[in-house]
């Protein structure tokens, strides 16, 4: 049986996202924004930072490929789906579940600059700054967080625990001791 802590509780999940929404609010007063989710992780914090946005927002999702079922990083970074329109002179945000290396963040990054937005921004609802190996922060962040392994709120291992309200940190594991 896997063992799960809560790290960052239901409640202070609703309460940054709701800050980070003001942010880009003022931020982008009056202007529309596009939020591009990373699959599959950051759907459920699309969702919820969207409907903290007050300005006309829309939507567009990218997937790329770098896990596996494993905790650690292949290290290949393949883009799986791409964006289903231009991006051209629009204000995009990119919208991430977990910044942990940066290296994801910045191919991504450098996929969406060949679109020639307007502006570029990422609002990653979680950032493991210990484990940065690539020079990109987060211009939106939630929480910073230490270097565990966590689930829930939209991450997964193995596909498992998206649906969990809070993000734990997986403490054991039996496909990896």
């Amino acid at each position: 049986m896997d063992k799960l802590r809560v790290l960052i509780t239901r409640q202070q999940i609703a309460a940054k996202v709701a800050e980070m929404g003001k942010r880009i609010t003022a931020d982008f007063a009056g202007q529309p924004v596009v939020l591009i989710a990373v699959l599959k992780g950051a759907t459920i914090f699309l969702a919820d930072l969207a409907r903290q946005i007050q300005l006309d927002v829309s939507f567009d999702f990218i997937a790329v490929s770098s896990y596996g079922s494993a905790k650690h990083q292949s290290g290949e970074i393949k883009l799986m789906k791409d964006l289903d329109r231009s991006m051209e002179g629009r204000n995009v945000i990119l919208v991430e579940d977990i910044l942990d290396t940066g290296l994801t963040l910045t191919y991504l990054k450098n996929v969406l600059q060949a679109h020639r937005p307007k502006t570029l921004r990422i609002a990653a609802l979680l950032d493991k700054i210990s484990r940065r190996t690539a020079p990109i922060h987060g211009d939106y962040v939630g929480f910073a967080i230490p270097d565990e392994f966590v689930v829930g709120y939209g991450l997964d291992f193995a596909e498992r625990y998206r649906n969990l309200p809070d993000i734990c940190v997986l403490e054991s594991c039996p496909e990896t001791g």
